[in-house]
């Protein structure tokens, strides 16, 4: 489906707008103004430099996610403290900064008990460009900041810590949720930005074999780069393959990291009894479990899910990792476009062509 924008360019705005992403119907999205958000008790403002384009944001403008018209879209992102509101402490304006896509507020029962991407309830953890404004704009409102706001060092550049407010993020804990352990073997379907994060986590966590699957050569290629040791092309038969590989035992841990009813039906296949299967896709239809690879509820087998964990704490872990050349994400950034070109940025990015991994849209 091609996606409709309203394009229009930058021009200067009346004081106190900005220009920001907005959807209002299913294919129907582009750059509006809008207020400057002010921040409230316990929020800040973030002037936005960089932002990307999500999996999830193509799910809401096609309309097989519901959110809200008028919403501004998108939840990763980079960029300097603006303004910082009452009980906010610690900070200082014009920091670099960044907050993960799940913003939880740190207090509630959810968030105590250590589910903070369930904040409040189910998936209350993911406000921004969901329930209220995202980051395809100029400014941001950041709620419960004090438990969100992560400095940047100065030795990181944007684009190093841009990818770990969700995709990185993600993918790691599809890995630390599939329970993987020294020595275990992997399977990890679809090789998009979280499924090679997936890999990656895979590697961390110590899994000894990690067999990737995508119809894409060139997303598999990648995948060996990211720590891949067999990397396996999409077709009828790759289930048996995998099972081959393991010589008939199946893996540990599968990882279906798409969201459809084929991949999610094949990594529930090539799991050994007593395996894990660790589903990060997000489902836009009905999903069935077919009952044999089920072994019909007795084969011992669990399938877990994942909301992108946010918080300070996790965003300052990861940024460690950075920081000690355990990973490296800027090689997902295979595309930068202006505020003002996000129409051609979500057409790309929709289409997949031309070895599009993650898109990063320029702000300031």
């Amino acid at each position: 489906m091609l996606l409709e924008l309203e394009a229009r360019k930058t021009k200067q705005l009346p004081r106190g707008l900005m220009l920001a992403n907005v959807f209002r119907a299913p294919g129907r999205f582009g750059l509006e103004e809008k207020t400057i958000p002010q921040a409230g008790p316990g929020q800040a403002v973030i002037q936005i430099r960089l932002t990307t384009i999500c999996g999830t944001d193509i799910h809401i403008v096609r309309g097989e996610y519901p959110v809200r018209e008028g919403l501004t879209i998108g939840h990763e992102a980079v960029g300097v403290l603006h303004q910082v509101g009452i009980g906010v402490e610690g900070y200082e304006i014009g920091q670099r900064v960044m907050t993960g896509a799940i913003t939880p507020c740190g207090q509630c029962e959810p968030c105590l008990g250590g589910d903070g991407s369930q904040c409040g309830g189910a998936l209350g953890g993911w406000q921004l460009g969901n329930t209220i404004d995202g980051t395809q704009a100029e400014y941001v409102l950041i709620p419960h900041a004090q438990a969100n706001l992560t400095r940047i060092p100065d030795g990181l550049s944007d684009e190093q810590v841009l990818l770990l407010a969700d995709i990185a993020s993600t993918g790691f804990a599809a890995a630390e949720r599939g329970n993987i352990r020294l020595g275990d073997t992997v399977a990890v379907f679809a090789q998009g930005p979280i499924g090679l994060c997936a890999t990656i986590g895979a590697r961390l966590l110590g899994a000894s074999e990690i067999i990737v699957v995508d119809p894409d050569r060139n997303r598999l290629k990648i995948s060996k780069q990211f720590g891949a040791t067999v990397a396996l092309e999409s077709g009828p038969d790759v289930t048996e393959r995998v099972r081959e590989l393991t010589r008939g035992r199946g893996v540990d841990t599968a990882i279906e990291a798409l969201g459809l009813q084929e991949t999610f039906e094949n990594a529930l296949r090539v799991l050994r009894p007593g395996g894990t299967l660790s589903s990060v896709g997000v489902y836009s239809g009905h999903l069935k479990v077919p009952l044999e690879a089920f072994g019909a509820g007795l084969a011992d087998r669990n399938i877990v899910t994942t909301l992108c964990p946010g918080g300070k704490e996790r965003m300052r872990r990861l940024m460690r990792l950075v920081e000690a050349n355990r990973i490296d994400l800027t090689p997902l950034i295979t595309h930068m476009f202006s505020l003002e070109d996000i129409g051609q940025a979500y057409e790309l990015f929709g289409s997949r062509h031309n070895g599009v991994l993650k898109i990063a849209i320029r702000v300031s």
